[in-house]
């Protein structure tokens, strides 16, 4: 098979690429990314033009382009990861978010009309269905939820969703969604908590935490996310979308000390800040959907693969220590309004 994978060089696309090159090594993957800030060609280091993993620079709402890529490398299957995805970026400027996450899934969706052959998986996230109360922990989202986006960056996920059903329904497309929990694993642009509070902590620098950091979130494994997409291609149903969750629902607070815990630092270290804007309480996934249909099911549990992650920036200081100071920069504004 040939498969597109958009946005195949940022975090959770290139754990994509990965994972499915060293499963299904007979069919070519070709990554197709616009290489922003999060995008990095070295995520893909070992793999590009190596594991029949080919790169092509392109912005996903260029229609010609994307459709000469398509034509070119005959093309049967796209996974659309492209997005932007930072909630704090899109309170700063909504834009971006708009043009990538809801013109250029259009963008593709244009295409897929031509070229109704092709299979189409489109990945999102839970933060389209709002938040759920910190006091009812049986809570959880399902795939009937109502959508109530809190955010410019959900907003325009939600916005993408709407899109793919619609133009499934009207004109056929042969489409998939999937809507997943918070993400951590290799290759995360130290923007995002987890991998923000190792690489601060690696040198004893102080970790943001909004709030009172109560926030719960659902964590999913990048490769248990990769695991749930590829059972989605092979054995889920056209029209149909599937929750993918990770079992590892935690308080960000938690989250903090645990890797504090790991790396041996000082707790003294988190500092609390002003809270976010229009801040979700909790998220939290019933994705039994996905294991009674598909046979979905995270591989490990959090504790072991946040100890992998937290191993895996500790070895790789090369990989993203040239994001730092941007990392840093975020982490500066947050601290400036530390709390008493």
């Amino acid at each position: 098979m040939n498969i597109l994978v958009t946005g195949g060089a940022g975090f959770i696309g290139s754990n994509f690429v990965r994972y499915w090159s060293d499963r299904h090594t007979e069919d070519k993957v070709y990554v197709y990314d616009k290489l922003t800030y999060a995008g990095n060609l070295a995520n893909l280091t070992g793999y590009l033009n190596v594991k029949n993993v080919f790169f092509e620079q392109g912005d996903i709402c260029e229609k010609a382009r994307l459709e000469e890529i398509i034509l070119k490398y005959e093309v049967e299957t796209i996974v659309h990861f492209a997005a932007e995805t930072h909630v704090d970026k899109s309170i700063d400027g909504p834009g971006a978010f708009i043009q990538t996450n809801i013109v250029g899934t259009y963008t593709i969706l244009e295409l897929l009309r031509a070229h109704p052959e092709i299979r189409f998986h489109h990945v999102s996230t839970d933060e389209v269905y709002g938040d759920l109360p910190l006091d009812q922990p049986e809570a959880k989202f399902t795939e009937n939820s109502p959508y109530s986006p809190n955010s410019p960056y959900s907003a325009s996920k939600a916005g993408s969703d709407h899109l793919v059903r619609a133009y499934r329904r009207t004109f056929g497309i042969q489409a998939t969604v999937s809507n997943c929990s918070n993400n951590y694993g290799p290759f995360c642009f130290p923007e995002k908590l987890i991998p923000l509070a190792i690489t601060r902590a690696i040198f004893d620098q102080e970790i943001p935490v909004y709030g009172s950091g109560e926030q719960v979130r659902d964590w999913i494994h990048a490769e248990d996310h990769s695991l749930g997409i590829e059972l989605i291609l092979t054995k889920g149903r056209l029209g149909e979308t599937y929750m993918l969750g990770g079992n590892g629902e935690r308080q960000n607070i938690w989250i903090v000390r645990k890797i504090l815990e790991l790396l041996g630092k000082s707790q003294d270290l988190m500092v609390h800040v002003g809270d976010r804007k229009g801040h979700d309480h909790r998220y939290a996934v019933d994705f039994s959907k996905a294991t009674s249909e598909l046979g979905f099911s995270p591989m490990k549990d959090i504790d072991t693969r946040l100890a992998e992650t937290v191993s895996w920036y500790q070895a790789h200081q090369d990989w993203w220590l040239p994001a730092k100071p941007e990392a840093d920069k975020l982490a500066e504004k947050y601290l400036s309004n530390r709390l008493a």
